[in-house]
């Protein structure tokens, strides 16, 4: 059974669902003060900030939603390109009466989050880009098949298996517990982190109708979404941006390619794998709190 999501009080966070952008998006909310919103990566949930909620709520409204396609929001028959996706964050937190935010994402989530703040750069106030190759700077070259890709830890070989219409839903289905498992315990420095009742609640979502599709359609968005990228790299980013990373997995590349976007980059990384907030959620959680507590300098 999953683990109940709790804030700092020990209570349960609050669950809502609303539809904006042409589907229905769940999310939960804790705490109060500024918002922070969390986006997760592939292949989890909103469920993957679980521990790290708590540590941020005392001081900050926390609002964590399930992806288009992800978790208990709607799976759409399309939509899945990050503009899109990023859009669907952006009206939601209008919905919710936000105009600014902080924004935190990992995996996917960070380029949801990136294509978020290069469309509506007036409503982030800071940006945590977290263990992404983005389409367009590196994502694919990390997944093609030479020697010094398959000797790393971090080949991303599932790029172009995941682009391949329909195999991976014919290969995968029904055998979602022992993949997923496999994947992402793989991609840990630390594979006793990730819980057996975490990888069923991941499951539990993948497995659902059409859980599989939504998933691979995101990484079937990779030229669209490169494309974009490239523009949007053109005018670059002018809040606070952070680049975190894991030592084990991407680690420095999240600099590079932020560099690339944004003009005030700075470098964080911790000695864990991808699933930093499976892994070392109350290290993670530090860096965040220091990251957007920290007052910048007043530009005259």
């Amino acid at each position: 059974m999953a683990q109940v999501i709790k804030d700092h009080n020990g209570n349960r966070v609050t669950h809502g669902r609303e539809t904006v952008n042409g589907v229905r998006l769940h999310y939960y909310t804790a705490g109060s003060g500024e918002p922070i919103v969390l986006l997760h990566g592939v292949p989890k949930t909103s469920y993957y900030w679980r521990n790290v909620v708590p540590n941020l709520s005392s001081e900050y409204t926390v609002i964590v939603p399930d992806l288009r396609g992800f978790g208990d929001s709607g799976r759409t028959l399309s939509g899945y390109d990050m503009p899109n996706m990023a859009e669907d964050i952006a009206q939601l937190m209008t919905a919710l009466g936000y105009d600014t935010f902080h924004l935190v994402g990992e995996d996917w989530g960070a380029a949801v989050a990136y294509a978020l703040a290069a469309q509506y750069p007036e409503r982030v106030k800071k940006l945590v880009y977290q263990e992404m190759l983005l389409p367009g700077f590196g994502l694919e070259e990390w997944s093609h098949l030479t020697p010094e890709n398959v000797k790393t830890n971090a080949w991303i070989w599932h790029i172009n298996f995941y682009n391949v219409r329909d195999f991976p839903e014919l290969l995968i289905s029904g055998r979602e517990k022992a993949y997923f498992s496999h994947f992402i315990k793989h991609e840990c420095y630390d594979p006793t982190a990730v819980s057996d009742e975490a990888i069923d609640e991941y499951v539990r979502c993948y497995s659902a109708p059409g859980g599989l599709r939504s998933m691979f359609e995101v990484y079937r968005a990779t030229f669209q979404d490169a494309e974009f990228f490239l523009e949007a790299a053109k005018t670059k980013l002018k809040m606070p941006v952070l680049a975190l990373g894991s030592k084990y997995f991407i680690a420095e590349e999240n600099t590079r390619e932020m560099k690339l976007v944004a003009e005030n980059v700075e470098e964080v990384i911790l000695p864990w794998g991808h699933q930093l907030a499976e892994e070392c959620p109350k290290e993670l959680s530090q860096v965040l709190l220091e990251f957007i507590k920290k007052e910048e300098p007043v530009l005259r």
